[in-house]
């Protein structure tokens, strides 16, 4: 599992000229799932997310998490996350979970964000074609992989 993470003082995701999910201060988080991933990926990285400490305290020092600041998520599935772009200029997504399996693990880690952090978890429509706008804060963009475990 690949997520991209950015802290934002806004985000929003419409599908079809219609708003989805919107979100004020708080995580964007861009998620992808690979072939192999279990729910031990799942849990690991909502946990991790949840306590990434990346909100200022009052002293300006990265040092609240999401749920310390009592912000807000908005999850978007991306599949794109896991192109791969070593052959050509044409990015396969061969590694990218199958979609029907891909659908249940969104839904599973959307879940665990919740439970995790107490707040509600906004979310983009898996499988849409989406468009998602956001001021990233700071700003500060992170990559999370469960594969590599930081």
């Amino acid at each position: 599992m690949r997520v991209i993470i950015q802290r934002v003082n806004y985000a929003r995701v419409e599908v079809e000229n219609r708003l989805v999910g919107e979100i004020g201060i708080g995580l964007l988080v861009l998620c992808g799932f690979e072939e192999g991933d279990t729910d031990s990926d799942l849990e690991w990285m909502a946990g991790k997310i949840v306590r990434l400490r990346i909100f200022n305290d009052d002293n300006g020092v990265m040092n609240l998490s999401v749920r310390d600041f009592g912000g807000e998520i908005l999850s978007v599935s991306q599949f794109t996350l896991h192109a791969s772009t070593k052959k050509g200029n044409r990015p396969s997504y061969i590694r990218a979970m199958n979609p029907v399996m891909a659908e249940g693990f969104y839904g599973r880690f959307n879940r665990l964000l919740q439970q995790e952090s107490g707040l509600p978890v906004k979310t983009g429509i898996f499988g849409a074609f989406m468009k998602v706008a956001l001021e990233n804060d700071g700003p500060v963009t992170i990559i999370i992989d469960s594969r590599n475990r930081e």
